[in-house]
């Protein structure tokens, strides 16, 4: 093996990753030694408030925050076991993960409804990809419609997620009349709940406040999420031509990917007051991106270069933040 494949291959291995999962920790602890301010998140649910952080104690709500991103590696990690959406043997969207994470410190301070978010959706893939071709589905898609519509009463970003899941069982070929009406089922019922219990009035529902109507401040934070939305596009792009000369079966896990990704970028769009809120989710399918396109092309001996240059991106923006 030459030296290129060789570092070729380091990136695509497990000390790389926990590498990256050690710098993760590492941000998260001069950050909190620092005292960064946590991630603004102004947006209500349905009928409840979900804004700034979920836990108030800082070490312990950053310790939640930086486990349950740990967690979402992890899933990823095991996702891609059984289902083999990234076809070669790679971690690298996990180490991804974890380098767009740490770019942005304020994410990483406290427990927030972005981390929750991408947590959740991390969790709900499972039993997405295994509903594939399977005609008793319907427990599934309940329960994942469900889980979304109990989001939604907390925050709306969790909105974004129905007509994405929507997608990924049509993809899935499972939604038909009995999937349509699980999924219906699963998306009244919480409701149904809260009501019939007297938790909420059904006529204090909160209207969303994020029209297009003001010009966002640009700031390093908001450029380095426009960056990651170009990368994930640009990638997205190149890769979808071989991934529909994947087999079925990968072939509509990848396409689901890409679905998600680009509701959480018109997502963002819309919402852009709470980017915060889709910028981690933003990132895990961005990094599902930068591993698809790595590991796709072999052909390119000096890609490594390319990874190395990202590393050093996300830990430049990191390090100017923290010392800003």
């Amino acid at each position: 093996m030459s030296a290129s494949e060789y570092i070729n291959e380091y990136f695509n291995g497990k000390s790389f990753m926990l590498l990256c999962a050690m710098a993760l920790v590492a941000v998260t602890a001069v950050s909190l030694s620092l005292g960064v301010e946590p991630s603004s998140i102004q947006g209500e649910g349905l009928f409840f408030p979900l804004r700034g952080t979920l836990i108030d104690r800082g070490p312990v709500s950053a310790a939640i925050n930086l486990l349950c991103l740990l967690a979402t590696g992890g899933i990823m990690l095991a996702l891609n076991k059984v289902f083999t959406f990234v076809r070669s043997m790679t971690r690298l969207f996990v180490s991804a993960f974890f380098l767009l994470m740490l770019s942005n410190p304020s994410g990483l301070v406290s427990f927030n409804a972005g981390t929750l978010l991408c947590l959740i959706t991390a969790v709900t893939l499972m039993p997405l990809f295994a509903s594939f071709q399977d005609s008793h589905a319907q427990r599934s898609i309940f329960l994942i419609f469900a889980l979304i519509a109990t989001g939604t009463m907390f925050h709306y970003g969790f909105v974004a997620l129905i007509p994405a899941f929507l997608l990924g069982f049509a993809n899935m070929r499972v939604l038909d009349f009995k999937g349509v009406l699980a999924m219906l089922i699963g998306l009244v019922t919480p409701f149904w709940i809260v009501f019939g219990l007297g938790i909420v009035n059904p006529l204090a529902v909160h209207v969303p406040g994020w029209l297009l109507m003001e010009r966002p401040q640009m700031s390093l934070g908001l450029g380095m999420a426009v960056a990651t939305v170009v990368l994930g596009v640009v990638l997205m792009a190149m890769n979808l031509f071989t991934v529909m000369n994947y087999r079925m079966q990968p072939r509509v896990y990848n396409i689901f990917l890409m679905i998600l990704l680009v509701t959480v970028v018109i997502a963002a769009c819309f919402d852009y007051h709470d980017l915060a809120v889709f910028l981690p989710l933003l990132n895990l399918m961005v990094a599902v991106q930068v591993a698809q396109a790595y590991t796709l092309a072999t052909s390119f001996r000096y890609r490594f270069v390319l990874m190395l240059l990202f590393t050093v991106v996300c830990l430049a923006v990191a390090a100017y933040s923290l010392l800003s």
